[in-house]
């Protein structure tokens, strides 16, 4: 029987045939068909701009740039994310300060939020792990009343929605990836998106060493070459195409395992909810087990892959960030990343429900 893997992607002719067209046409490097890419993202989210570029990880250090973070500011971070967001404010010269997350869910506790401000501070990234929604209207509310930017790290939430609609829409400057592991992909890639003229052309400029056209260049500000390419962009066309079909099977993914982790009452595992009735797209499938090298071991020698969720933010000593952040550490410590993806089928997941109940 085939190993299922922990996640599940697809790219077909139509990408293939795509790229050809690009190149026949010699739009290899950023052109017209990035221009076309990212008009037809920021119309499927339904803000005015959007800049391509080379990855999410990226997207998040040029949003910095483009609302003026630089040394010695502080830079608010939950502690269960990626570390890229950390990364991108680091490399500006900036200090983390880390925040810990909900007891239920892995996204900021808005309860410690106004805590961690000081006169340092300049900006807040909320983190939307797995497509799950923070409190954004709080966060506003706190950034409005100290004068903060705010960074939406959306790059796990694709497509995910509260009720004021698209996260990554509702700040400063929403980031999402195009990585491999996402709901859509080019294999590499970022998009900033937002609703400010004046931010979006900082943003452009920011891409491209500060400047709007390098042949007539008068270099304004800081800025690296961190443009996207037409052959990539072509691939995201295609996979913007397919976004329905995807939204449908990552819920149907989630929602089978739901169902079957309510039928069978399995002590030993706890699914991580995503609040999908509401509008949060639920990317991969979480869950926790207090005995998680066991479980694992167990799952792969039934030939199903499994991931461990990434450390917590203060594990990393070069953030030097200290402090307690205990829910933080029960994600950190118990969680896992179930077989799933936009290309998993469900009878893999059935076969993964099988397996759990022998455990």
């Amino acid at each position: 029987m085939d190993e299922i893997r922990w996640w599940h992607t697809s790219f077909g002719q139509e990408e293939i045939q795509k790229i050809a067209e690009s190149i026949t046409a010699e739009h290899v490097s950023q052109g017209p068909v990035t221009e076309e890419f990212e008009a037809e993202f920021a119309r499927a989210l339904s803000v005015p701009y959007a800049v391509a570029t080379t990855s999410g990880s990226v997207a998040l250090l040029m949003s910095l740039m483009a609302v003026g973070i630089g040394r010695d500011d502080e830079v608010i971070v939950p502690n269960r994310t990626f570390i890229a967001a950390a990364h991108a404010a680091m490399l500006l010269g900036a200090k983390i300060v880390l925040v810990d997350v909900m007891p239920d869910i892995p996204v900021m506790d808005i309860s410690q939020l106004r805590k961690k401000i000081t006169s340092r501070t300049k900006a807040i990234i909320p983190v939307h792990l797995n497509g799950r929604s923070n409190d954004m209207a709080q966060i506003q509310v706190v950034a409005a009343e100290h004068g903060l930017a705010v960074v939406e790290d959306a790059c796990q939430a694709l497509f995910s929605r509260n009720a004021a609609g698209y996260l990554g829409t509702q700040s400063d400057a929403g980031c999402f990836s195009l990585g491999v592991t996402k709901l859509i992909s080019t294999g590499q890639g970022g998009m900033v998106v937002t609703n400010n003229e004046e931010t979006y052309e900082r943003l452009k400029l920011v891409r491209n060493h500060g400047v709007a056209d390098t042949f007539e260049a008068t270099y304004e500000q800081v800025g690296l070459n961190f443009k996207f390419t037409d052959m990539l962009s072509s691939i995201g066309l295609v996979q913007l195409s397919r976004v329905p079909n995807r939204l449908t099977h990552v819920n149907a993914v989630h929602e089978r395992y739901d169902s079957a982790f309510d039928e069978c009452q399995f002590p030993f595992i706890k699914i991580i909810p995503v609040n999908i009735e509401a509008g949060e797209v639920p990317l991969w499938v979480e869950v926790l087990c207090e005995d998680r090298p066991k479980l694992m071991s167990y799952l792969e020698s039934k030939g199903i892959q499994t991931r461990r969720f990434l450390p917590d933010l203060d594990d990393s000593p070069h953030l030097q960030n200290h402090g307690e952040f205990p829910n933080s550490r029960m994600f950190g410590d118990h969680g896992v990343f179930m077989p799933c993806g936009p290309s998993q089928s469900l009878e893999n997941v059935d076969r993964v429900v099988d397996a759990l109940k022998r455990f």
